[in-house]
């Protein structure tokens, strides 16, 4: 299977190596992929990989957390136990081991000409929140809420001082979004847990009378639910 696999993921997917493993926080890792294919991509701040794990015909996505216009991507999995293929791949994976995924893609990305700029979300979302943070100027108007396990949970963001972090048993993200009470008129990044994401876009449109256009919302996994690990 793996041979009639090869040359058609040659022609749908770049490839590289790992060359780092690091972990930036208690149940994140950074991976380090470097290859002559990686280098030159187009990349805007917030943008996924989809990356193939496993036998070869699954495919998960990965937010990117930095990427080198010289040949490397860097993403940050979520180690937790019990997971599926997405989740043994990114536990499992070690450096010297190839790694196959396609070009970067997604519409969940950075506005960089906001007013300013919102980010309401998890774990999950707080890898894209990081490249769209760091793409921002000092000068940027940026406020949010983050929503974690535990403290060492949080990954190590530009500009978190201007960030509530909240524990996730101690509070909830729509009841966060609330007590920031952040104006109309910037560009609001909403990522996570499905149903939380339509539940914080709720709380920006009904009652803080955001226009939808300006909540940009991506949900990255839902209970239950296969490929959103």
């Amino acid at each position: 299977m793996a041979a009639l696999l090869s040359p058609l993921l040659d022609l749908l997917t770049i490839q590289g190596t790992v060359t780092e493993t690091e972990h930036v926080a208690a149940r994140l890792r950074r991976l380090r992929v470097e290859g002559e294919a990686l280098s030159g991509l187009t990349v805007r701040p917030g943008q996924q990989v989809r990356v193939v794990v496993g036998d070869g015909l699954t495919l998960r996505t990965y937010s990117i957390w930095r990427y080198d216009p010289q040949g490397a991507v860097e993403l940050c999995v979520l180690d937790h136990p019990g997971g599926g293929p997405g989740a043994r791949w990114g536990s499992g994976v070690t450096v010297g081991d190839r790694v196959r995924m396609r070009k970067p893609e997604g519409t969940f990305t950075l506005r960089p000409d906001a007013a300013h700029h919102v980010f309401v979300g998890e774990e999950t979302a707080s890898v894209c929140f990081g490249a769209m943070l760091g793409a921002l100027p000092d000068g940027a108007r940026i406020s949010g809420c983050i929503e974690t396990e535990t403290a060492a949970d949080r990954l190590p963001l530009p500009y978190s001082d201007r960030l509530d972090w909240i524990i996730r048993k101690g509070s909830s993200l729509p009841d966060a979004v609330r007590r920031l009470a952040p104006e109309a008129g910037g560009i609001a990044y909403v990522a996570g847990e499905a149903r939380t994401v339509q539940h914080v876009r709720q709380v920006l449109v009904r009652e803080a009378g955001w226009d939808r256009r300006a909540v940009l919302t991506k949900p990255f996994w839902a209970p239950g639910k296969r490929g959103l690990e």
